[in-house]
């Protein structure tokens, strides 16, 4: 107890103080002077009504559907590739893991200049080829699916070097003998690779999921506050952010912070049921 006193110190002061905090704030009604009132479920049933509410909801969802898959799908290829015996692999290590280290500020300076519908370099390219390029940052149909080329980018490296951790933790002689057998690189993928990784392959899973439900900074970063998108690419944590610190109403904005912690905490158990069949230990 007395060696993880510091960690338990951390957690409680750190993340569980907190959340109990942002429960019971949920329940007041905050003034801009920092007074507050206890409201009861005032700011759910207000949160109920709020047309913005359901399209945050979907916008999180749509965002999480395009990106974890994207994400989990890539780092693997990427991992898989990063365990082959090639020239520069250090090099090609260091590529892929930059997004990572890059700050969001200047993730979303790039990205902005590249999504430009003007002079970004995406449409010039597409012009080139005869295909007129979109307004990636101003069309809302597709504002969504933009930003979540950017967070597929960004999480890539870091995904693979836990992945790629997973993959040198595998004997190398059950490949030696799947090639005896007659077994070739996409047979020993399936049948060696995506099975002995799958514990991993989960953590990378669930992290993920829980981290592009609380994506924020990339459509506070790429997006003016009053963009006419706005509405069709916030998020639940966006939508906290606004009126939390934009309308200052901290009341309100804890009732949506733990909306999302109430579906957060419902997938990750869906996800733990699910590794049952999947997740080979």
């Amino acid at each position: 107890m007395l060696f993880v006193l510091p960690t338990i110190l951390g957690l409680f002061f750190l993340n569980i103080k907190p959340a109990i905090e942002t429960i019971a704030m949920s329940f007041q009604k905050t003034s801009g002077l920092g007074t507050s009132t206890f409201s009861g479920l005032e700011n759910y049933e207000r949160l109920l009504q709020d047309p913005q509410f359901p399209l945050a909801i979907w916008n999180t969802i749509k965002y999480s559907l395009i990106t974890v898959p994207g994400i989990i799908i890539f780092s693997l290829l990427s991992a898989v590739l990063m365990n082959q015996k090639i020239k520069g692999l250090s090099l090609y290590r260091v590529i892929y893991f930059l997004p990572v280290v890059a700050t969001p500020a200047a993730v979303a300076m790039v990205w902005r200049w590249l999504y430009n519908s003007e002079y970004g370099l995406i449409n010039y390219v597409l012009n080139l080829i005869g295909i007129k390029g979109p307004a990636w940052l101003g069309d809302p149909k597709i504002s969504i699916i933009a930003i979540a080329i950017v967070g597929i980018w960004s999480a890539v490296g870091y995904n693979m070097v836990i992945l790629l951790a997973g993959l040198k933790e595998i004997p190398k002689d059950y490949y030696e003998s799947a090639g005896l057998d007659g077994a070739g690189p996409i047979r020993q993928f399936f049948s060696i690779t995506l099975p002995l990784v799958s514990p991993t392959l989960f953590f990378v899973t669930v992290t993920t999921m829980i981290s592009s439900l609380q994506v924020f900074d990339v459509i506070y970063l790429m997006f003016d506050s009053k963009s006419e998108v706005i509405p069709y690419t916030q998020t639940l944590v966006y939508m906290f952010f606004k009126h939390s610190f934009m309308l200052n109403n901290k009341g309100y904005g804890a009732a949506i912070v733990v909306v999302l912690l109430i579906i957060i905490a419902l997938i990750t158990t869906l996800q733990m049921k699910l590794q049952k069949k999947w997740v080979n230990y």
